[in-house]
């Protein structure tokens, strides 16, 4: 009878655990079937009012930047011609020099002995040829008395010539002796600047062709950069359009003088995929130095540009996007081209309308398909307040 009671009351627990059950409140089934009722309604996503514009379209002009070497027109070595010891430095590192100014000396010592030397041999020789010549008059005068044969004429007028070489040779040696003494003192082939003393000192023993320094003159810079075959391409076809050039400095400033292409080198490399150019830039104040490095501004004109805030963009593996908004308030995310980037704008050469609009601000808030509420701003306003980046 116990048993029977047991079983009885078990039933009844059973019976009231399935009531609970069916009336849903703690239900898998009823939270994915709530869940489901809420998802029916997406796309209403209240964010608040968010702006929206249209783009702008203009004409404008941007810049390509390649990385450039700087270089004077002008940089040489100086070194020596002569061996001997370094007699007198007469000028410093940095210091601005003139053509023709006497910058080091060489101790001439043994060149002034070899001159003399020469002068001797060339007093020599003209003593020797001076001599010979009497002997071919006198000859002559006892040829046409017939007490000598003409053989003897012809023979000392050989010696004659032979004393003339001499003496050729004597004024060569002469010349030259006097050359390597000039070359004891080294001068400034022209303005220029000199450069960093390499390990010289007075009383330094110098070997011919030793460097001393060098000499740079930084009037007029080259300045060497590589281009892509497109960009030469276009110079090609519209030389014009690179007339001016401008050169940005290592802290970002604008050099103030522009410059023009003046050579265009043969040959592309072919693991860049780059030809070399160089431009010539004016330096009167002397700002820029030989070995400076910076970047060349290429203009590129923009004819009916459209433009739009970089903030009204987002970015996905390496795309660029913008949530375009219709009339009815429903975002849809578009990919865009950029042509350029420039402060603080895009521009875009695919993927917008004028008469579209976009969302330009509150991109992290909303999701593509989703329809917000909306005010809509004049484009020129946006523009004119731009501050940020792209997100």
């Amino acid at each position: 009878m116990k048993f029977h009671h047991t079983v009885l009351c078990l039933i009844v627990l059973v019976f009231c655990a399935s009531c609970q059950h069916d009336n849903g409140s703690v239900s898998p089934e009823g939270e994915s079937r709530h869940g489901s009722e809420n998802e029916s309604h997406g796309g209403e996503h209240h964010t608040g009012v968010l702006e929206i514009s249209s783009p702008i379209k203009k004409d404008t002009l941007y810049y390509d930047e390649f990385v450039c070497q700087i270089k004077a027109h002008q940089h040489i070595q100086l070194k020596t011609l002569e061996e001997g010891y370094l007699e007198k430095i007469l000028v410093d590192e940095g210091q601005v020099v003139k053509k023709g100014q006497l910058l080091f000396e060489i101790q001439p010592t043994i060149y002034l002995a070899e001159i003399q030397k020469a002068r001797a041999e060339v007093l020599q020789a003209e003593a020797e040829k001076e001599k010979t010549g009497i002997e071919v008059q006198n000859l002559k005068a006892l040829v046409d008395s017939n007490i000598v044969s003409k053989n003897e004429l012809m023979l000392a007028e050989a010696e004659m010539h032979k004393a003339e070489a001499h003496l050729d040779n004597a004024k060569a040696e002469l010349n030259l002796m006097e050359a390597h003494l000039q070359f004891t003192k080294i001068r400034a082939p022209f303005n220029g600047t000199i450069g960093r003393f390499e390990e010289i000192r007075l009383g330094s023993l110098l070997e011919e062709g030793e460097e001393l320094t060098t000499l740079t003159d930084n009037s007029d810079m080259w300045v060497y950069f590589n281009v892509p075959e497109a960009v030469y391409l276009d110079y090609i076809q519209h030389p014009s359009e690179a007339s001016a050039l401008e050169l940005q400095l290592a802290n970002k400033q604008i050099f103030d003088h522009k410059g023009k292409i003046t050579a265009v080198e043969a040959v592309f490399d072919n693991t860049t995929g780059t030809l070399p150019f160089r431009a010539t830039f004016q330096n009167p104040q002397r700002l820029l130095r030989h070995g400076q490095t910076g970047n060349i501004l290429w203009p590129n004109e923009l004819q009916n540009a459209v433009f739009i805030p970089q903030k009204a963009t987002y970015e996905v593996l390496e795309k660029r996007y913008v949530f375009v908004v219709d009339d009815a308030g429903k975002v849809t995310s578009r990919e865009i081209k950029i042509a350029t980037e420039l402060d603080n704008v895009y521009v875009v050469s695919e993927g917008l309308s004028l008469d579209d609009k976009f969302l330009i601000e509150g991109l992290r808030q909303v999701k593509n398909g989703d329809k917000i509420e909306f005010e809509y701003r004049d484009p020129i306003e946006v523009f004119n307040e731009l501050k940020l980046h792209a997100e």
